[in-house]
């Protein structure tokens, strides 16, 4: 079979990254796999036995041109079967598009669950106000013109895919779900540095952009410090709002007991030694931090999103709280704080949880590979 992706993740142009590692696994068990991705100027043509990758570099404002073109091309000049869009946005619109005059049939990918309310809105009276880039707008719209026109659909998660099937119905294929990879090796812990403002550590995880609500890990973070002077939280990542975050520490006069480490290549190890892990995430498709905190073992506290009551079971494995409401962050936090047999007995739950939902997937190149494979016949 031969498929081609149109992907937005220039690190599949880096020879040693997870990334590229991953797409020669899918190279493998499809046959022949072609990628286009906007790049860097820097990221080069490259091919391997089974995976061919071709970077666009084009400013923002001409993008889904420039993938299209490209993509287009390929599709005549290899003959593609199978064209699959990593969003339904800027990449399956572009992909949309280059299926058109040609045989290709188009497959798209959603990993993300844009039809949450929250993938627009900023905020609730709870809540701090998160301003969501205005693009989030543009994007569903594109998502109603591309969903539509597909020939096979793949979701990360159940949430996902019966979103998709509320709002589109039978105008769009039966989504498939396949989750992403998490590797199920766990690291060494690494140690958090010792910080004399606290000894009960939360630690976050993640991109510091407006969908993961950090804002609202703070303002929870203030209403527990008061009364339990011992807590802290490190914040590992990097992104757009860090410099807001900064300041929010400062204004609510716990700068003291936050802690920015920026990207870990260590996250993974570093969740093992903190007291707990916690998200606030607006929404999530999947979120593989979740799977990652469960097999590290640490106490997790986590906003109800991705596959928070499919996988995870609240007050069974994880503390799951509504979105926005940092008072439900601060009262699990205490939870966490106050009842050592919970923070014993959750990581335990969460960890077994987390292998045998990781053992059912089976071998997901293959699987996706048969989802490819099923789309082609069934049209």
């Amino acid at each position: 079979m031969k498929v081609l992706f149109v992907s937005n993740d220039p690190t599949i142009f880096d020879a040693d990254s997870a990334t590229r590692a991953r797409m020669r696994t899918y190279a493998a068990v499809i046959g022949e796999l072609h990628i286009v991705s906007a790049a860097g100027l820097a990221a080069r043509e490259a091919h391997e036995e089974n995976l061919h990758l071709y970077p666009v570099h084009s400013w923002k404002l001409f993008r889904i041109g420039a993938l299209e073109k490209r993509a287009h091309a390929l599709i005549l000049e290899r003959g593609v079967e199978v064209v699959s869009a990593q969003d339904p946005f800027e990449q399956g619109l572009a992909a949309l598009r280059a299926t058109r005059g040609t045989n290709a049939k188009l497959h798209i990918q959603v990993h993300t669950d844009f039809l949450s309310p929250w993938f627009v809105r900023s905020g609730n009276w709870r809540s701090p106000r998160v301003r969501m880039p205005l693009l989030n707008r543009y994007r569903r719209e594109l998502a109603d013109q591309v969903l539509p026109e597909a020939n096979g659909i793949r979701t990360v998660s159940e949430r996902v895919k019966n979103s998709l099937i509320e709002r589109y119905g039978s105008h769009i294929p039966e989504p498939s779900v396949i989750p992403v990879a998490v590797d199920l090796t766990v690291p060494e812990p690494a140690r958090l540095p010792m910080h004399p403002a606290f000894t009960f550590a939360l630690i976050t995880v993640g991109r510091l952009e407006p969908e993961k609500r950090v804002e609202d890990i703070l303002a929870a973070l203030a209403l527990v410090v008061p009364h339990y002077p011992m807590v802290g939280l490190f914040v590992v990542g990097e992104g757009s709002e860090r410099g807001k975050l900064e300041r929010m520490a400062r204004h609510l006069g716990i700068a003291d007991k936050v802690v920015f480490l920026g990207n870990r290549p260590d996250a993974h190890g570093l969740m093992a030694n903190a007291q707990a892990f916690i998200q606030a995430s607006a929404y999530e498709g999947y979120s593989r931090t979740l799977i990652e905190a469960a097999l590290a073992k640490v106490p997790i506290i986590t906003t109800d999103v991705g596959v928070v009551g499919e996988v995870f079971k609240g007050y069974e494995d994880v503390l799951s709280v509504p979105v926005a409401d940092p008072t439900a962050l601060s009262l699990a936090i205490v939870g966490f704080i106050e009842d050592m047999a919970v923070r014993q007995e959750l990581p335990r739950r969460a960890e077994a949880t987390a292998r045998a939902h990781l053992a059912a997937q089976g071998n997901l190149a293959e699987r996706i590979r048969d989802d490819l494979a099923r789309m082609l016949r069934n049209v």
